[in-house]
């Protein structure tokens, strides 16, 4: 028994040591200290010759190195051994590959690929070894000779992929819509590796032939299955009324009718701006659903989509149409997107926040869970700031911190109270709230608190008697109220009686972004254009370039101007907020492919 446990420890202390010296030579071998690596890795290889593991990474050490003679004596070593595995031949001919000994290395390339017809299924890890090392030629040739000597077997995925590194995007569609149609994988999986190979400009090549293939297979075979990839196609190129034309057709041929696919559509549209093909997907639902949430949203969207024309004169008929809308649905529990959307359209465009206040608490009578609530008190919040109610609004919004902690709703919240709070002319109890909120989950929470609270701060420092600040809270209520000309303005005094000061960016931005919503838009690019002449080197810089850049490319129609602005936050402003969607619109005035 004694002798028994004696090896047991022993045994224990061993393999403890090995794994021990196994972890540092792997950190060696990740650092690029192969000089360290090689020594642990011979000695693991010498006391375990049977872990393939171990002596990969000898080899790759040694051709890291250069000792390509070492590498090929321990390939050689495991080619003889019994256990050896057929993408050691491929290893080897990489070794010498690596040495420019090209002709013993296609010797062996040719060697490993003479195995597949006796066995196909080393097919494909011979054909993986040979793409591990770009060699793509000889992984295709393998997957395609397994696929051949076996047909059951099903390489297309791999040789999809390959077929892209190659550029052959014909080959790739075809391996792609070969999966789909024998259901060896899912269209999630095929679409996120098409996509790397098309734009949003329809006309670019890879697109064209895309839709091509797939009309070409909707001809011959009417599956549901081509109108869902045109689909997909048509939204990648923001041609969301064709989109729409094949998610009807998908829609009238499915088994469950569910209308999902053409809401969220709708929804796409409406974000990208597609106002008419958003309205006419919306229309449609309401015509083909008796579902009353799909027909209240659609409902809802239809009503947004009319307020963003900005006529006085519909605003009378869509109160009626609210009314129409709330006798129908009734003040229910499952309704409260409806009473907040209706008693949002009192206070924001008929400035009657007295009847949205009521309807509101009403609404909290009803028996709700804790997040019906909360979006019920956040919306009852923003009404009573409206209405300047401040000490009220603050109290619904710090009871939806202390109801969900830590949850996204409660951040928000919790910037209400720092920005209703700034309304209020309360500074410091403003800037105690965004601290916390800096290091927010939602980077546009932190994003806001973070502009808000260096407004205030640089602002508290030059004025201590905070003049310029609160005519500038004045004009951020103004805005909030959709009092833009008031607002536009009150900021004016900030920018003639405050000129110099640091305020005066601040001034510029919020005055530009009131005067887009105005449409004078050539007022806007100036104020956003003497932001970049005086203060390029501030924290507006990137806002401002941005902005400029969405104007030239939305409203002037200058895409070499907007390119340009855009290149200036890619090149200058790598920690910017707006740098990802800036590298992705250069990339898309550029042509390029979207990642």
């Amino acid at each position: 028994m004694k002798l028994f446990l004696s090896l047991f420890i022993f045994l224990c202390v061993q393999w403890s040591s090995a794994q021990e010296n196994y972890v540092l030579a792997k950190q060696y071998l990740i650092d690029g200290d192969f000089d360290k690596a090689v020594v642990y890795f011979e000695k693991l290889v010498k006391q375990n010759p049977y872990r393939s593991d171990y002596s990969e990474d000898l080899i790759t050490c040694y051709q890291q190195l250069e000792q390509y003679a070492d590498a090929e004596r321990v390939l050689i070593s495991r080619l003889e051994s019994k256990k050896s595995h057929p993408v050691l031949i491929v290893d080897l001919g990489y070794n010498y590959t690596l040495q420019k000994e090209d002709s013993k290395a296609t010797e062996m390339y040719e060697q490993a690929l003479a195995v597949i017809p006796k066995n196909p299924n080393f097919a494909y890890s011979i054909g993986s070894r040979f793409q591990k090392y770009t060699l793509l030629d000889y992984s295709e040739k393998a997957f395609l000779s397994g696929m051949e000597a076996s047909p059951e077997l099903d390489f297309n995925f791999p040789l999809a992929k390959i077929y892209g590194e190659q550029g052959k995007i014909e080959e790739m569609y075809l391996a792609f819509i070969n999966l789909l149609k024998n259901g060896s994988t899912s269209m999630s999986s095929v679409l996120r590796n098409i996509d790397d190979f098309v734009t949003e400009d329809a006309q670019a090549e890879n697109n064209i032939l895309f839709k091509k293939l797939l009309l070409k297979n909707a001809q011959r075979d009417p599956d549901i299955l081509w109108n869902q990839l045109l689909s997909w196609l048509f939204v990648r190129q923001l041609q969301y009324r064709s989109a729409f034309t094949q998610e009807k057709a998908i829609y009238k041929r499915s088994e469950d009718s569910s209308l999902s696919r053409i809401q969220d559509l709708g929804k796409l549209a409406l974000t990208h701006k597609d106002y008419e093909t958003a309205d006419a997907i919306f229309d449609f639902i309401i015509s083909n659903t008796s579902n009353s949430e799909y027909k209240l949203d659609a409902q809802l969207n239809r009503i947004a989509i009319q307020l963003l024309e900005n006529d006085d004169k519909k605003l009378d008929e869509l109160e009626a149409l609210f009314e129409k809308m709330i006798a129908e649905y009734g003040f229910k529990s499952n309704t409260l997107q409806l009473q907040i959307a209706y008693a949002n359209f009192l206070t924001f465009q008929k400035n009657n926040p007295e009847k949205a206040i009521s309807i509101l608490k009403e609404s909290l009578e009803l028996p709700l869970n804790t997040y019906g609530k909360a979006y019920l008190k956040m919306a009852l919040g923003d009404i009573l700031v409206y209405d300047q109610k401040f000490n009220q609004a603050l109290i619904y919004f710090s009871q939806i911190q202390q109801d969900l902690k830590n949850d996204v709703l409660a951040q928000n919240a919790r910037f209400k109270v720092a920005q209703t709070s700034f309304y209020k002319g309360d500074f410091e109890w403003a800037l105690t709230q965004l601290k916390v909120l800096r290091s927010s989950t939602s980077q546009l929470i932190a994003n806001d608190a973070m502009q808000l609270s260096l407004l205030i701060s640089d602002n508290s420092l030059e004025d201590s008697t905070q003049t310029a600040l609160k005519i500038y809270a004045k004009a951020d209520l103004l805005a909030y109220q959709k009092k833009n000309k008031e607002a536009i303005a009150t900021l004016e005094l900030i920018l003639k009686d405050h000129k110099g000061e640091k305020i005066e960016d601040e001034a510029l931005l919020k005055q530009g972004q009131l005067l887009e919503q105005m449409n004078d838009f050539d007022t806007a690019k100036f104020n956003y254009q003497k932001i970049i002449e005086f203060y390029g080197t501030d924290i507006l810089a990137d806002d401002a370039y941005f902005a400029i850049a969405q104007l030239y490319e939305n409203n002037f129609n200058d895409m070499e101007k907007a390119k340009e602005s855009y290149e200036k936050i890619i090149y200058n402003y790598q920690d910017s907020y707006y740098f990802p969607q800036a590298r992705k619109n250069y990339r898309r005035l550029r042509g390029d492919a979207m990642e």
